[in-house]
């Protein structure tokens, strides 16, 4: 039996510290710097092939596993497909029940209950985002989020220069550490376009 560890953060400016802090005293970690509204993460699914029966996988906070009730479900699916069990830090440890079986149980039951919590509290959240933007827009104060980057950012200009010079979005972002959506939102905003080539036709 070996406890293997995960995190995550949702970006690339974002660090891993406090998390790799609370598992560093587990066999093996394995993290992602990538937006949990997505299972396709590389260091995610090598954590899924690795483990074994009898291994447990710990995470500092269900979230880090995943966002919705969905993705969550199918991870611990897989992770208990594998016979192994997953501990979260932040919820109520039961190593205290000496059945393996009933505490295998009793720490499932906690851990739907409190995807079932976020998932509705993350709902509340939304519901109060919008009413106090559908206020803020009948009141004339609703001007958007701001924007991450400005015309002048230094990074956001690499990346121009790097498409320009003929580098796909994927190694934009690999390059900068803008993920490829956004940097298409803002090629669109400040009208970055390469030059198209003109096949001449051999008569």
């Amino acid at each position: 039996m070996s406890k293997i560890g995960y995190a995550r953060v949702s970006s690339r400016e974002q660090n891993l510290d406090r998390q790799l802090e609370a598992l560093d005293y587990v066999s093996k970690v394995f993290s992602d710097k990538i937006s949990g509204q997505t299972t396709e993460r590389p260091q995610l699914k090598a954590m899924l092939e690795y483990i074994r029966e009898g291994d447990i996988v710990v995470v500092t906070e269900l979230d880090r596993l995943g966002r919705n009730n969905k993705d969550l479900t199918t991870i611990m699916n897989e992770i208990q497909q594998k016979g192994a069990t997953l501990e979260v830090l932040n919820l109520p440890s039961m190593n205290g029940i000496d059945d393996e079986n009933l505490r295998r149980l009793i720490n499932n039951l906690v851990i739907e209950l409190y995807k079932y919590q976020a998932e509705a509290e993350r709902k509340k959240i939304k519901e109060r985002q919008q009413q106090g933007i559908k206020i803020a827009k009948n009141k004339g104060k609703f001007k958007g989020g701001k924007r991450k980057f400005q015309e002048n950012d230094p990074r956001l200009n690499l990346a121009f220069d790097l498409y320009l010079k003929g580098h796909t979005d994927k190694e934009v972002e690999e390059q900068t550490g803008i993920n490829r959506r956004t940097f298409r939102r803002y090629r669109e905003r400040y009208k970055v376009y390469r030059e198209q080539k003109v096949r001449k036709t051999i008569v």
